[in-house]
């Protein structure tokens, strides 16, 4: 059964194609992994199946709806996680998430409820009444996933979660992303530059080079495929080449993610 589908998927910024007529399948429950240089196209067809941007040409359908026809179904469906901070310093761990459930149309009479399971499935319960300006690096990017789950989504959509990570934080976000999965069923779709993080965690991956999808298998396959000893980081080169890519995000979006990655560090 299918997630996520894009079918002749196409998007341009002026005369710079970003997705070029992009064919993709997630199955529902599994970790899908999409790689690639900057550049390639990644957070682009992200934001195309998160309805933040209009679909030009092609077709993407979650869980059977279509963002261009019943875009408020796939939004009750998603949970995402961008690589920007999507957390209020200022607030509360509890406040930010129950902002998010009203944002999320939670039902008033569920939303307490909802807000104290999202908070204790990312081990943030004894947090929840702290500031949040008090938080660690990796408690922050745990909020952010309780933010993404308080509507009980279907698909987690992250986008560099382990960005300004250390080793153990990184660790200790996965097995709480690889639990919830578990738990609930629900379908998680991440990009990362972490090859090891995708080989660990990610049942298929796909590598993205300039809008197109290069090579798609699980990551034992595309490593066996590309000869003994290799590893993701090998096929990854293999794919995408180690020429630089022009990020189609600009100066904001760099000084953006530098910034996300002061604040988590």
């Amino acid at each position: 059964m299918t997630a996520v589908a894009c079918t002749g998927l196409r998007y341009s910024f002026g005369d710079h194609v970003a997705v070029d007529d992009l064919d993709l399948s997630v199955r529902r429950g599994e970790i899908f992994g999409l790689l690639g240089p900057n550049g390639a196209g990644k957070t682009t067809t992200i934001r195309l199946i998160t309805t933040l941007l209009p679909v030009q040409r092609g077709m993407v359908t979650v869980y059977g709806a279509d963002p261009a026809v019943r875009p408020f179904a796939v939004r009750r469906a998603i949970g995402y996680v961008p690589q920007s901070l999507s957390a209020d310093g200022s607030l509360t761990g509890r406040e930010n998430v129950s902002l998010f459930a009203r944002l999320f149309d939670v039902p008033r009479r569920q939303r307490r409820d909802r807000v104290d399971e999202a908070l204790d499935a990312m081990g943030l319960a004894d947090a929840a009444d702290r500031m949040v300006s008090t938080y660690s690096g990796g408690m922050v990017r745990r909020l952010e996933l309780s933010q993404a789950l308080v509507n009980q989504p279907r698909l987690l959509i992250l986008d560099e979660p382990t960005i300004g990570l250390d080793p153990v934080a990184r660790g200790a976000l996965w097995e709480k992303v690889t639990q919830l999965r578990d738990s609930t069923g629900a379908t998680v779709l991440v990009t990362t530059h972490h090859m090891d993080e995708a080989d660990q965690y990610c049942e298929r991956v796909a590598l993205m080079h300039r809008g197109q999808i290069r090579a798609l298998d699980t990551p034992a396959e595309l490593k066996a495929a590309l000869g003994p000893d290799s590893t993701l980081e090998d096929v990854f080169r293999h794919y995408t080449g180690d020429t630089f890519t022009e990020t189609q995000g600009g100066f904001r979006d760099v000084r953006s993610t530098r910034r996300t990655a002061r604040r988590l560090g």
